[in-house]
């Protein structure tokens, strides 16, 4: 397990979200390579059926804790329904709650 996906499931068992500037800071990375890793983690989650991950994430600049836009357009090209980006997150943070 990489430190991001072990912050990650830290997070989603504590039923807790972080900014991506604090989760860049936190491992170190650069924000352009956290995005990479973010988007990676999507590919695996989907292909796995799994919640995703990078749902955790929340942008600076959302008053409603959401992820950033990136977060949904890659969701959406992967296949999922973002018509109602709240919900989507709800169910994904939900469910990683229980893992």
């Amino acid at each position: 397990m990489t430190p991001l996906e072990a912050r990650l499931a830290a997070l989603g068992l504590a039923g807790q979200t972080i900014t991506y500037g604090a989760l860049a800071r936190d491992l170190g990375l650069r924000m352009a390579e956290l995005t990479a890793a973010l988007e990676a983690l999507m590919v695996i989650d989907a292909a796995a059926d799994r919640p995703l991950r990078a749902a955790l994430c929340a942008g600076r600049l959302s008053a409603a804790g959401l992820p950033a836009r990136g977060f949904f357009d890659a969701a959406q090209a992967l296949g999922y329904d973002v018509r109602d980006p709240a919900a989507f997150v709800a169910r994904h943070r939900m469910a990683l709650s229980k893992q």
